[in-house]
């Protein structure tokens, strides 16, 4: 098991666990493994989001990168896309992202992305590893006259920003209705000023709430891990769409105009549904995690739809994306990839992808997003011994119950059992029709993951 990384970087609570020396160490350590194979002085970007240790993680960052001997252009505050994008378009030679995504502002994190814009191989992180804790850290100095310069130039943002306007401009301002609006909500996130800039120039009329950062609100009771002051503005104020970002936008939940959540499967399925007729959607395929809820399968089922599942993680979306060619993905959580404009989950991206659906069908979102059932799922934790959190396949007694439910479903409901990469938990996972039935069964499967495992 890795030692710092985790399924979307390092992520820590800050100035304690992830400590600027330890920052320090990933950034000479991460110079030298990214750029090994290069025979130029490497160009490194560097992002953050609005948290408060923001520019403590982002100094030390930048004093390791420079005491290898990389360049480093400072984007500021900026989402965690923006930096995938503007790596690809600057061809720098990697980017790495200073955010903690949907938590709360005492931790922060570190994701790196190649020079594809992609988040990098389990295989790199492993090396990154391996060089951090060998000792060779204090070899991997620069000469003098090789030490690497920072430049500030959070004037790149703008560059993102004229991605969407070129992308979207026409096409909504053929379709606009100046009675249909939407509503913002910034998570006091990353994307807290772009968004707003992005809507404007779009000519789209919007509102926009939990904007305002102060270093500690971030994803504090708002965006899209919050969703309920955004529903409640949204039927307050009649608004047709609300759009909530998570701090470092990446992700995208919204809202219809009735105040009903609609998630990333929700959302694959309207667009896939729009790219088929379009005939953009490639292989007529969907890709999303094994998270996924039934509503999916059956969707694509009905609708002639391959739907291919990976682990959990939009990593692993995108590795199958990549793989097979295919260019709609996502997840449950609102990380949707649409691989025709950029290689990872983009909020932004996404909420305009849907209000452009919208626009054109001149639907309500809850007409539009009523082409899928989304079945009830109920998550529980098992606690179990660390040692022993993998031994349910092996346990006789947990498999017969596990074979039971799914024989009682008959396809009308699932049992997904996930071990956690960093808790000593059991996830039990069921999906039925009935949820007051699969809450009771759920709890009952976990109890006895927590009895035969502890």
């Amino acid at each position: 098991m890795r030692k710092y990384f985790g399924t979307d970087g390092i992520r820590r609570i800050a100035n304690t666990e992830l400590t600027p020396e330890l920052v320090y160490k990933v950034a000479k350590a991460g110079a030298y493994v990214l750029s090994k194979h290069t025979n130029h002085t490497p160009t490194i970007l560097i992002g953050r989001d609005t948290r408060i240790s923001g520019t403590l993680i982002e100094s030390a960052m930048t004093a390791g990168f420079l005491s290898y001997g990389a360049n480093v252009k400072l984007l500021g505050v900026i989402p965690t896309p923006a930096v995938a994008y503007l790596t690809r378009k600057l061809n720098a030679d990697a980017s790495v992202v200073i955010s903690a995504s949907h938590n709360t502002f005492e931790f922060n994190g570190v994701k790196y992305f190649s020079n594809k814009g992609t988040k990098i191989d389990d295989s790199l992180e492993e090396e990154i590893e391996e060089i951090m804790d060998s000792g060779k850290i204090a070899e991997l100095n620069a000469p003098h006259e090789k030490i690497g310069v920072s430049t500030v130039r959070e004037d790149l943002i703008s560059e993102y920003a004229n991605f969407f306007i070129d992308t979207f401009k026409k096409d909504i301002e053929k379709n606009i209705n100046p009675n249909f609006k939407v509503a913002i909500d910034t998570a006091n996130g990353a994307t807290y000023k772009i968004a707003e800039e992005v809507f404007k120039k779009l000519g789209i009329n919007y509102s926009i709430i939990n904007n305002t950062p102060d270093g500690i609100n971030i994803n504090a009771n708002c965006g899209s891990t919050h969703l309920e002051g955004l529903k409640k503005y949204v039927v307050e104020n009649k608004i047709d769409l609300g759009i909530a970002y998570d701090g470092d936008g990446d992700r995208c939940l919204l809202i219809d105009e009735k105040g009903n959540e609609i998630d990333g499967d929700m959302t694959l399925a309207v667009v896939s549904k729009y790219m088929k007729e379009k005939n953009t959607l490639k292989n007529d395929t969907v890709v999303a995690t094994v998270m996924s809820n039934l509503g999916l399968n059956k969707y694509c089922e009905t609708n002639e739809l391959s739907l291919k599942q990976t682990k959990v993680g939009d990593r692993y979306v995108l590795e199958e994306m990549l793989k097979n060619g295919y260019n709609l993905g996502g997840e449950q959580s609102g990380h949707v990839i649409f691989l025709d404009y950029n290689p990872t989950g983009d909020g932004i991206l996404t909420s305009l992808i849907m209000i452009k659906i919208l626009l054109e069908k001149r639907d309500s979102a809850s007409k539009v997003c009523s082409i899928i059932n989304i079945y009830p799922q109920v998550l529980i934790n098992a606690k179990v011994s660390t040692d022993k959190k993998y031994d349910y396949e092996k346990d006789e007694e947990i498999k017969a119950k596990i074979a039971e439910l799914e024989s009682e479903f008959s396809g009308n409901g699932r049992v997904l059992i996930r071990p956690s990469g960093t808790e000593p938990l059991v996830r039990v996972m069921i999906e039925g029709e009935d949820k007051d039935y699969i809450t009771k069964k759920a709890k009952e499967l976990a109890t006895l993951i927590e009895k035969k495992l502890m």
